[in-house]
């Protein structure tokens, strides 16, 4: 590859140049604070960033959000410790949805075919009653299906079947979960 050749193609971060910079030095700064331990600051900040952001949602400290207007976030989830959700295309959590702490959300990639590395953005959505337990990781384009559950330090760069327990590096289907 050639990094002088380096393109984002049609990509933009989707907010002006003052409300990045407003985010980068204010939002982000308070949203990932450990002395600010109350959820209910943390949501009413990101709102004020625009993030969609539903009733009753937990976030942790350490929290990190690269852009919050690309955040979507349903009623009663949980946001663990030191989470990074490295949204440059749109993440989606849904109702009754935990992640645990450490859990990297990455949305972006590289075309690692071309010289120029271009940029290759896609959305992630982790739909309802999925647990994304600690230290996992989760690749652009996936979809998490209904009550999945990827367990400690799972890795995956593919969507996951509705109510299937996966597990490993890359990410496995170990059995299917119960009836909850």
């Amino acid at each position: 590859m050639r990094l002088d050749q380096y393109t984002v193609g049609t990509y933009t971060p989707g907010a002006p140049y003052w409300k990045q910079l407003l985010w980068y030095f204010i939002g982000s700064p308070l949203v990932e604070s450990y002395w600010l331990p109350m959820s209910t600051m943390k949501v009413w900040i990101l709102r004020r960033f625009g993030a969609s952001i539903g009733q009753k949602v937990r976030i942790k400290p350490g929290v990190k959000v690269k852009f919050p207007w690309r955040l979507t976030v349903g009623d009663f989830a949980w946001i663990g410790e030191d989470t990074w959700i490295d949204n440059l295309a749109p993440v989606v959590i849904e109702n009754h949805v935990c992640i645990s702490q450490g859990v990297y959300l990455c949305t972006g990639n590289h075309n690692w075919n071309y010289s120029d590395f271009k940029l290759i953005p896609a959305p992630i959505c982790i739909q309802e009653s999925s647990w994304i337990a600690a230290k996992s990781v989760i690749g652009p384009g996936v979809t998490v299906g209904k009550g999945a559950v990827l367990t400690l330090g799972g890795v995956t760069g593919r969507s996951l079947d509705p109510m299937i327990v996966y597990a490993g590096n890359p990410a496995q289907p170990i059995k299917k979960r119960l009836n909850f």
